[in-house]
Order: structure tokens, then C-alpha cells, then sequence
């Protein structure tokens, strides 16, 4: 029997997930992969982010996701945080250059704001917080499907030469290792898509040990260039401000920007918790396409920012049943909006 990974001490405020990218961040510091290791590992990386996507693509409903398009003003506003609130503020960024983060920092911090939101996260805390869970489900599926094709876009568009620049060489990988295996999955979904649903944790270790090779390969590569010397305590601790800034705006933005578009309370809770996350499992994979190399730096500002998102919206979410609980007790009840199998696992994407 595959039992899921062990949940970590309570007064831990990671989860086992969370924990085992640090052990194979410690382990890539270690014992990069060189030479002929590093061939394989790079192979493997490629291999598993393909297999990656097409996993995504046999276990999203097309149905499902077609269905949610009536509640199309939610969608949008997620969409917009997404791809156009959050990429603003990544330009934005480049003031902070060269006195607050390196370049090569700053590149990360906008890759950062280019990637799809999530869904499990999403989902789990939207149900914790009483919220719209279907349309949470919708809404991190419409924006997981289209940073296929939106994320990898602005990459080229924003970031230019530091993620490799728009050639034909690139657009070939993305289409190739990206796309491709995604869509076979869409293909093959009537067929596999109820062995994916019965197998749930064999689909979870398949899909985090598939990121877990990414981040040894891509900081592997990062300690055998030596990018790692790159980074000081200081530029750090200035990147965690700023991201502290980033995610502090985005969820005042989503909060406050649904009110005022005149969304109910279940809705805006969906919007805040799927327009204000990044997703850590689809970025690292489209990094390691974008970035080669360089994947290392590239992805740090993801994966600190992946843990903020994950301890703060936590807080928020708890704080958002206990306020409704306070105001109604009936209602709060009466509002529970959809089974969770084991949020604890749920939200570490």
C-alpha cells in the first residue's frame, strides 16, 4: 500500500511536502548531479514534466470545466489578477534593481508573477473559509489550462533573453513538452481518466515525485554553474519583503476588487484565494524549459513565495469561518461546500 507522506510535528508551520523540496534543495547543495549523473538527471527532468502534463491533462474534466463557464465574471477576475494584476506588479519590480535584488532575482520575482494560480490550495481554503468551492475548481482549472500557453508567452514577452528569448527553439519545447503531453492526456481521458481517479495517491506521488526531480535537476545545474554564490543573506531577506509586499497587494486587490465588482461573499472568497497563489507544480516545470541552466535562481522566488501564500492564507482562511460563525452559526453550517479528502495534503501546491 503507497501511504502519503507523513504530516510533520503540529507545531511545525510546514507541511511534509514543503519540507522534502528543502530536503532535495539540501541534497542538490550537497551531492549535485556531474558529468554523466547530470545527463541522466536532465533526461529524467525532461521525461517527467512531460508525463507531469499529461497527468493534468487526463485528469481535468472538460466537462466540468466547460460547465463552470456560466459563472464567466469570476473566471475573468481570476484570470485578470492572474495574468495581468500580478505580471504589473513584476514589471513593477524592476525598480527595486540593483539596490533591493539582483537582476537575475528580479527575473525570478517576475517569472514568479507569470505562472498559473493553483487548484488544490484554492480549493482547500476556499472550502475552509465557507466560500464558493466549485467555482473555485473552475476557476484554478481555467487558469492552470491556459498558463500552458499565456505563461510561457509572457516569459518571452517580458522577460526577453533571461528566459532564453522567443526563438523556434523554444517554442518547440514548450510545445513539445508542454502542451503535447497534455493534450494526449485530454485524448486519453475516457479511457484513464477513472484508473487516475480511483488511484488518487498513486496520481499524488507520481505528480510530487515528478517535481522533486525538477528542483534536484534545475539546483543541481545552479551549483555546478555556481549561481548559488550569487545570492547573499541580505538579497534574501530583501526577497522575502518584497514578496511579503506582493502577496499582502494581491490579496487586498482580490478582497477589496470583488466587493467593489459586486460579488457575494462566497464568490469574493473564491477570488481571493485563486487570484492571489501561484502555483509552485506548474511553475517549476515551465522553468526548467524557460530558464535551463539557470532554473535554480530562477525558481527561488517561486518556492519562498509558494510557503508565504500556503502559512498566510491559511490564517486568513480560518479567520474568514470563524467571522462567518460569529455572524451566523446556522448559516455557517448550512454553507460547508464540498468534501475535502485530506486538506492537509490538498494544499501543497
Amino acid at each position: 500500500m503507497i501511504r502519503p507522506l507523513p504530516k510533520p510535528p503540529s507545531w511545525l508551520p510546514v507541511d511534509a511536502y514543503v519540507l522534502a523540496l528543502i530536503g532535495t534543495v539540501v541534497s542538490a547543495a550537497l551531492l549535485p548531479a556531474r558529468g554523466t549523473a547530470a545527463d541522466v538527471a536532465g533526461g529524467a527532468s525532461t521525461g517527467a514534466v512531460a508525463l507531469l502534463f499529461f497527468l493534468y491533462g487526463a485528469r481535468l474534466s472538460t466537462a466540468e470545466a466547460l460547465a463552470g463557464l456560466k459563472h464567466w465574471r469570476l473566471h475573468l477576475t481570476v484570470l485578470a489578477c492572474t495574468f495581468v494584476a500580478f505580471p504589473l506588479l513584476g514589471l513593477a519590480s524592476k525598480g527595486l534593481v540593483p539596490y533591493v535584488l539582483t537582476p537575475e532575482l528580479q527575473a525570478g520575482f517576475l517569472f514568479l508573477c507569470l505562472v498559473p494560480s493553483t487548484i488544490q490550495s484554492s480549493i482547500a481554503f476556499t472550502s475552509i473559509a465557507r466560500g464558493n468551492v466549485p467555482a473555485a475548481i473552475c476557476a484554478g482549472s481555467f487558469s492552470s489550462l491556459a498558463g500552458i500557453l499565456v505563461t510561457p508567452l509572457l516569459a518571452a514577452l517580458l522577460l526577453g533573453s533571461a528566459a532564453g528569448g522567443f526563438s523556434a527553439d523554444s517554442l518547440l519545447k514548450i510545445v513539445l513538452q508542454l502542451l503535447v503531453p497534455f493534450l494526449a492526456g485530454q485524448l486519453l481521458r475516457r479511457w484513464i481518466g477513472g484508473y487516475l481517479v480511483r488511484h488518487k495517491k498513486v496520481l499524488g506521488l507520481v505528480d510530487r515525485g515528478s517535481i522533486l526531480l525538477v528542483v534536484y535537476t534545475a539546483f543541481s545545474e545552479g551549483m555546478v554553474a555556481g549561481v548559488w554564490y550569487q545570492v547573499t543573506p541580505a538579497r534574501l531577506a530583501a526577497l522575502l519583503g518584497a514578496e511579503a509586499v506582493l502577496l499582502a497587494l494581491m490579496l487586498a486587490l482580490t478582497w477589496s476588487g470583488a466587493r467593489w465588482l459586486g460579488f457575494g461573499r462566497e464568490d469574493r472568497i473564491a477570488i481571493q484565494f485563486a487570484g492571489s497563489k501561484k502555483s509552485l507544480a506548474a511553475g517549476l516545470p515551465m522553468a526548467s524549459v524557460l530558464f535551463g541552466a539557470h532554473a535554480s535562481l530562477a525558481v527561488l522566488p517561486l518556492m519562498l513565495f509558494h510557503q508565504m501564500q500556503l502559512m498566510v492564507c491559511a490564517v486568513i482562511a480560518k479567520r474568514r469561518s470563524r467571522d462567518l460563525e460569529a455572524q451566523d452559526p446556522a448559516a455557517a453550517e448550512d454553507s460547508v461546500a464540498g468534501p475535502l479528502s485530506d486538506p492537509a495534503v490538498t494544499v501543497t501546491r
